[in-house]
């Protein structure tokens, strides 16, 4: 009897590991054949996320209950995962187990708890499918997600089935009483015990090969492969974009994403490990204001494509022009993604190629193009108008050969060529003179950095300017640089890298709350109510979001909106849509301002120069009584209250 059960065991194992190896080889071939993509490096760092990511759930236990119920089943099968070996042996020989720790009772108890937690986990995913129903989960493969619950039920129904009736028949090796479940249960089973032994182990068995044999066939390969993903994202600043080597021989230069060819292993690799959970979709600004851009879609529109073979472009074939172009690179859906896929290098390579190759894009974001090309700046104005905005204020212009100053303010082109926007550059250039700071400005030799044109998709300019600006500030010998613009913080600080501008880059209002942290300026809160705004490449991107706040406190009565700090909902304007209109859904800066208007604030404060132009529309456009103020103007206020 044990030699028919081990052959017929042995017959099992080897045509699941068969269908399973011969799919999982397919799927490795095709990621291998993917562009190359430099992840081996920072091994600390990657496994660092792997343990908080993988390991302990973090980013899912972010949403209490359905992070529990993923944890509880994620954690349980780690904990049950020998029990597949000690299963495999009671198959073959019921008074047989695994060496050791089959006979352990804290193992056995161990086995209990986590196998009640998973059975748990499941009920509560299955009422959260099916009772509760989460906008997230349209468009997902459900049929497919319940089929996956169902055999992970049967996998620890048969466990407990076969556990019981081992001890119903005297069958365990673990001392009595150590696993409570169980034992309650085989007073239960008792009198079919000798049958059930046997059919819930082979059941428990046969479950188990078939799950891993559907796994890398189905839309849920996730299972299998988001652990890698996760240790393959990226440890270098979350704002960087990889860039293009232009240096390569023009056949081996990558320009973007046209076909799933054209994707890194990497991004391939993204694609299989989607979980379709939605997370990524529910913080979405675009999705969220009736745009055609679900990140979740995108994803899995990218997958489908890829394992399908389908040698046409991805645009338009599997994602529309509107999707590419919805997006504001804003980073929620990377941030909250619970396998770390990157949705914003698969929306910029696709508009890589889109501009680059195609020469396809909306037509009043070429004219920015157009114009950062001709004039160095968005706006199409003389590079000679750029201090303008500094007209009787007496800012040092750093010329060549002047000694350099402790601080270069980078002033950026929108508070240089906006009327909304100067403000926030005045203030900040008046409070650092009242604090004494030895800073000085480029002046018409400052540039736009070209995170515009990077982020539309022309990497072309945007390396022109790179490599313009940091021959600049090289021969300048700037070390530290304090900006207003989130964008150009990001660009300066975490792009400017990789072409060999090696800069502190401080956000004016990090630098303005250390001289207030100083005493070197000192403000007088006034009754106002302030509710501030994070903009998403300060706060999301580059982790800055304590210093704002210390300012909002410092000159008013803060109150947060709902979606604040790293969950911040974004103003519409980034990833170069501060150039394009809205011709889709409902506007992304008029909901933001509706969200500040809830809270009863009178003043919403902004970082950002792009969030001051668009959330000033914003309230405009709505009729909102609220006024939009940098908080460099607000701190501006604050310190001529306590002088007067």
């Amino acid at each position: 009897m044990i030699a028919i059960q081990a052959a017929a065991l042995a017959l099992a194992f080897v045509i699941a590991a068969a269908l399973f190896g011969r799919r999982a080889l397919k799927l490795y071939r095709l990621i291998r054949s993917g562009k190359p993509a430099s992840r081996f490096d920072d091994v600390p760092a990657r496994a660092r996320i792997e343990a908080t990511d993988v390991i302990g759930q973090r980013k899912l236990l972010q949403h209490l209950l359905p992070g529990l119920m993923h944890a509880a089943i994620f954690w349980g099968f780690i904990v049950l995962f020998p029990t597949i070996v000690i299963a495999m042996i009671g198959a073959v020989d019921a008074h047989a187990t695994l060496p050791w720790l089959g006979a352990q009772g804290w193992y056995a108890l161990l086995v209990d708890v986590f196998a009640l937690l998973v059975l748990i986990g499941v009920i509560t995913a299955v009422v959260i499918r099916k009772v509760q129903r989460p906008a997230r989960f349209q468009g997902s493969h459900l049929g497919e997600a319940d089929l996956i619950l169902a055999l992970i039920a049967g996998i620890v129904l048969t466990l407990f089935l076969w556990h019981s009736s081992q001890i119903a028949l005297g069958l365990n090796d673990y001392p009595a009483g150590w696993a409570p479940i169980s034992d309650v249960l085989s007073h239960v089973v008792a009198p079919i015990a000798p049958l059930t032994e046997r059919l819930a182990v082979w059941a428990h068995v046969l479950i188990i090969l078939s799950f891993l044999v559907y796994l890398p066939y189905s839309k849920h390969l996730h299972i299998l492969v988001a652990a890698f993903n996760v240790y393959f994202g990226r440890t270098r600043p979350r704002g960087r974009l990889e860039p293009i080597d232009f240096e390569k021989p023009e056949a081996e230069v990558r320009f973007g994403s046209a076909r799933s060819s054209d994707m890194t292993w990497k991004q391939m690799l993204d694609v299989v490990s989607c979980t379709e959970c939605g997370r990524c979709q529910d913080v979405c600004p675009a999705y969220a204001t009736g745009k055609a851009l679900s990140p979740k879609l995108l994803i899995m529109a990218m997958r489908d494509n890829l394992l399908s073979g389908a040698s046409g472009p991805i645009v338009p074939n599997a994602v529309t022009d509107d999707i590419v172009w919805d997006c504001v690179t804003c980073g929620a859906c990377v941030r909250e993604c619970p396998v770390n896929i990157e949705h914003i290098d698969h929306v910029l390579d696709l508009r890589r190629n889109l501009v680059m190759v195609e020469s396809r894009f909306p037509e009043e974001a070429g004219a920015m193009l157009r114009d950062v090309d001709r004039t160095s700046n968005p706006w199409g104005k003389p590079q000679a108008d750029r201090m303008q905005w500094a007209e009787g204020l007496g800012v040092r212009v750093l010329q060549p050969g002047d000694p350099g100053p402790d601080v270069l303010f980078w002033v950026g082109c929108a508070p240089a060529f906006d009327e909304r926007a100067r403000k926030a550059a005045v203030s900040t250039a008046t409070l650092m003179q009242k604090a004494g700071v030895d800073f000085a400005v480029l002046g018409p030799r400052e540039a736009c950095t070209g995170d515009p044109a990077r982020r539309m998709g022309d990497e072309y300019t945007f390396q022109r300017l790179a490599g313009e600006n940091v021959a600049t500030l090289n021969g300048a010998q700037v070390k530290k640089i304090v900006t207003t613009c989130p964008h150009c913080f990001n660009t300066l600080g975490n792009e400017y890298g990789d072409f060999g501008g090696s800069y502190e880059v401080v956000h004016h209002t990090e630098f303005l709350a250390q001289l207030v942290r100083e005493g070197k300026l000192s403000p007088v809160a006034s009754d106002r109510k302030i509710t501030y705004h994070d903009s998403c490449y300060l706060a999301r991107h580059n982790d800055v979001r304590a210093q704002p706040r210390e300012l909002v406190d410092a000159v008013g009565k803060a109150v947060e909106m709902p979606r604040n700090r790293e969950r911040t909902f974004c103003c519409g304007a980034g990833g170069a849509r501060m150039w394009m209109e809205e011709k889709r859904g409902r506007p992304i800066n008029q909901e933001r301002v509706r969200e500040a208007v809830a809270t009863g604030a009178e003043t919403l404060a902004v970082a950002c120069p792009f969030c001051t132009v668009m959330l000033d529309d914003g309230v405009r456009e709505t009729g909102a009584k609220l006024q939009v103020f940098d908080l460099a103007t607000l701190l501006a206020e604050a310190v001529e209250r306590k002088r007067t």
